[in-house]
């Protein structure tokens, strides 16, 4: 069996991740950003006294992350830059043409070229 020529081929390579790996990733980033929230929050009460400016910059962390997480979170799903064409043409095949140089010679008995070979 040989191919179609007339058949369509579908192109599948722009198409979204399925709707469970969108929700798992976006719940994956969700849980990262909210450790590095519990994280800072804690850094920010342990250092208070200690180093007051990385308590600060903790503390700012504790509060901004939240609305980013969520944000992040329910973004919905990604937008697909750029689709491709849902169909694909046939490749064209190159015709063959006349050879525009002539064949080289295979070398004769005498081992020079353009010479003809003796017959046997």
């Amino acid at each position: 069996m040989g191919k179609q020529s007339g058949t369509e081929v579908f192109r599948i390579t722009g198409a979204r991740q399925g709707l469970a790996d969108d929700v798992r990733g976006r719940q994956r980033r969700y849980i990262i950003s909210m450790s590095v929230r519990t994280v800072s929050v804690v850094l920010a009460a342990t250092l208070w006294n200690i180093e007051r400016h990385v308590a600060v910059v903790g503390l700012a962390l504790g509060v901004l992350l939240p609305y980013v997480a969520v944000v992040i979170a329910n973004a919905g799903r990604e937008n697909a830059p750029s689709l491709p064409s849902t169909f694909v043409s046939a490749p064209m095949r190159p015709a063959l043409g006349a050879a525009s140089a002539e064949p080289a010679h295979e070398p004769g008995a005498s081992g020079r070229a353009g010479e003809p070979r003796p017959a046997d």
